[in-house]
């Protein structure tokens, strides 16, 4: 029998985070995980320097060995439409590969680890739990993703729930492909369905290309997945011939209708699994990192009394965060369709491009505003 204080299921940013500060603080904890690590996951793999500045990593240390590729440049627009070119001067963003950034983390985090073994049983047992009838935790942080069994057991209406479906491949070019590969590194591209209802991906990190769509509805998502990639070939952005295995992933949007329950007696989730993707652009990994900090902020205040009472403010804490969930995300078909229209007309302006969809959207700064008259700018609330 194993035991411990803390059992963290999922090995991917969220738990090696939460796993590796509260091993620094002195818990015991074992981290669980279905796969091996270093293991592929579909995903943009596209951070913001916030996600190294929030986990200190050395940007120059980091890159050696591994994809950390600078983005100074968007290209935005709509599928088999114009797009707009959005200059920055400077780096804005990195690309990593999910398989090597996932790995580095669990590794730096230091903790024991049961790697390429799933939950098969989970209880309540003694105060504490039962895990897989050999590991004893006196408390399980959820951290598996959007599937993860901690959440399951909290109630989450897995297979019910409105989410995010998407598809994602990341293709090894060979030196010819590479060569005639058309995106610069620096630039990713960033499509929107002409419905307003999701976007695809063209992201070139060295001799790796990562090619992606997500959609708000999970209808025809292989069609809308083959029209991209077919826009994408008769552009020249996607080289003819290069094939990838595309695999699909769901996520909730932080702030949909209904949201998971985070907190239990001996039990909290955090990242995908508690379903904080941001409700723009669907960037899970900077939600995840922070949640995970705040989880354990939680847990090292509670000083072994795990009681539900105890772990209440992990879920306040998440609430100033990322703002009130029970807003929702605004469902009206009226006021989706007015948005939808206008966001699509928009897309062709510079200035939105620029300061909605980039500085708001997904790289989370203040949006500038500019009088076309007047050329005076100010910063608008965020």
């Amino acid at each position: 029998m194993d035991t411990c204080d803390v059992l963290v299921v999922g090995g991917g940013p969220a738990g090696s985070t939460c796993a590796g500060k509260l091993r620094q603080a002195g818990l015991d904890v074992l981290l669980l995980d279905k796969a091996t690590f270093p293991r592929d996951k579909p995903c943009a793999g596209w951070i913001t320097p916030a996600v190294l500045a929030t986990l200190a990593i050395d940007p120059e240390e980091y890159r050696r060995g591994r994809v950390l590729q600078e983005i100074t440049t968007f290209r935005t627009g709509l599928i088999n439409g114009s797009e707009v070119v959005t200059r920055y001067g400077t780096t804005v963003s990195f690309g990593i590969r999910r398989y090597e950034f996932d790995h580095y983390l669990l590794q730096r985090s230091a903790v024991r680890q049961s790697m390429g073994e799933p939950v098969s049983a989970l209880a309540r047992h003694d105060g504490g739990w039962l895990v897989n009838g050999r590991i004893r935790a006196r408390l399980v942080v959820g951290a598996g993703g959007h599937f993860c069994p901690v959440a399951r057991l909290l109630g989450a209406q897995i297979g019910r729930e409105e989410v995010i479906v998407a598809q994602a491949a990341e293709i090894a070019m060979d030196p010819d492909q590479e060569h005639l590969c058309r995106t610069p590194a620096d630039t990713p591209a960033l499509f929107f369905c002409r419905d307003m209802k999701g976007y695809g991906w063209l992201f070139r990190k060295g001799s790796f290309l990562n090619v992606g769509l997500g959609r708000m509805d999970r209808k025809h998502l292989g069609r809308h997945m083959r029209d991209f990639c077919v826009f994408l070939e008769q552009r020249g952005d996607l080289p003819a011939g290069l094939a990838g295995r595309f695999r699909g992933h769901p996520y909730l949007l932080y702030g949909g209708q209904g949201g998971r329950t985070c907190v239990s007696d001996g039990a909290l989730l955090v990242g995908d699994a508690a379903g904080l993707a941001q409700p723009q652009s669907g960037e899970g990994i900077l939600p995840a990192i922070e949640s995970a900090l705040l989880a354990a902020d939680t847990i090292l205040a509670a000083d072994g009394d795990y009681r539900r009472a105890n772990l209440e403010p992990y879920a306040a804490r998440l609430v100033t965060r990322f703002g009130d969930e029970s807003m929702g995300i605004p469902s009206s078909p009226i006021s989706s369709g007015i948005l939808r229209f206008l966001g699509a007309r928009l897309l062709s302006s510079g200035w939105f491009a620029r300061h909605v969809v980039l500085d708001r959207w997904f790289l989370h700064t203040p949006i500038l505003y500019s009088s076309p008259q007047s050329g005076r700018a100010g910063q608008a609330d965020r």
